[in-house]
């Protein structure tokens, strides 16, 4: 193995860490903000279950490592450029508590790295469709499951007594928050395992892409560190600045969030957890009234998610370029 192979994995490893401190946290940000799990219980529920989850199919996998740019026509340079720009932009959106996409993040890197390697002739449609398959999953299909969802327990329980229906939610909620880490597992998780298998591939340690089963335990236990080490941020955010949520209320966000990701994750479509997980509890508190959510906190995360695209796709572009001076 030589120094580029391992610098680009060490890049990759560092963004799945990053991936852990501001993506995962997503999974347990609303079971904790319902006190129904203390925040270190929340946090080994979700780093297990998102190690159970990364072994959920490789088609997600397969999609990162082969469908958005041309293998043959891209380098370790590309690679190591797309984990720069993940890295400096998910770590500056965390500083200021702001979810972000690091499917989004991924995704552009690559594009812009590859663009700046190979040139337009490098990305694929196949990979691309399923990319904007994701975004009508992670953007509609949450909100209006969510809400559906909210909804229907709101007012086919509307006769339970308040404190029965919040013990029974609370125990409903902790094993929506695991199927919701499992989910994150099964498709964010999966995205830094193809990046790995493919720069595996590319420093010409495996002949094909097939993803080791070693790779996918230690991607997933390093997202599981990152998530302990500093989610905290990242769950105050969802769990209680954008919408005060009700034990019911977190379980139907959690549940809507899992069943959309999975999904995805059984068609091969990369999709955003974070904006699966974030329409889902706008979905859930629209159910009750639009006053619900605080709006301004779902402005500024829009304007992340907005801004992610562009910023990582320049820097993965101009980090590239550098790169290609230089080696």
């Amino acid at each position: 193995m030589g120094f580029g192979l391992l610098l680009v994995l060490l890049l990759i490893l560092g963004s799945e860490f990053v991936n852990g401190w501001t993506d995962a946290p997503n999974a347990i940000a609303t079971v904790v903000s319902t006190r129904v799990l203390k925040p270190r219980t929340a946090v080994v529920l979700a780093t297990v279950c998102n190690v159970i989850g990364a072994f959920y199919g490789r088609e997600v996998a397969r999609t990162i490592g082969t469908g958005i740019v041309k293998p043959e026509a891209i380098n370790l340079v590309t690679v190591g450029a797309a984990m720069v720009g993940i890295i400096i932009w998910s770590t500056t959106a965390w500083y200021f508590g702001l979810p972000t996409s690091e499917s989004h993040a991924l995704i552009a890197g690559l594009t812009g790295a590859g663009l700046a390697t190979a040139g337009p002739s490098v990305l694929l449609w196949s990979g691309w469709s399923k990319v904007i398959m994701g975004l009508v999953f992670s953007s509609f299909l949450g909100f209006v499951c969510g809400w559906s969802l909210a909804y229907s327990i709101r007012k086919g329980l509307a006769w339970v007594p308040r404190s029965r229906a919040r013990k029974l939610f609370a125990s409903l909620q902790v094993l929506s928050a695991g199927g919701m880490a499992l989910s994150h597992g099964s498709n964010d998780g999966q995205k830094f395992i193809g990046t790995f298998t493919l720069a595996l591939l590319l420093g010409g340690v495996l002949p094909e892409f097939a993803v080791p089963w070693w790779t996918v335990l230690l991607c997933s236990a390093v997202m599981g560190i990152g998530t302990s080490v500093g989610g905290w941020r990242i769950i105050k955010t969802m769990g209680s600045r954008m919408a005060k949520l009700e034990p019911y209320q977190g379980f139907a966000a959690e549940t809507a969030a899992a069943g959309s990701i999975l999904l995805a994750s059984s068609l091969g479509v990369p999709l955003s957890t974070t904006h699966t997980i974030n329409t889902s509890i706008m979905g859930v508190g629209a159910a009750t009234r639009l006053s619900a959510i605080r709006w301004t906190v779902v402005e500024e995360m829009v304007t992340a998610w907005v801004l992610t695209f562009p910023i990582c796709g320049v820097i993965g572009f101009l980090t590239a370029s550098f790169f290609k001076l230089i080696f």
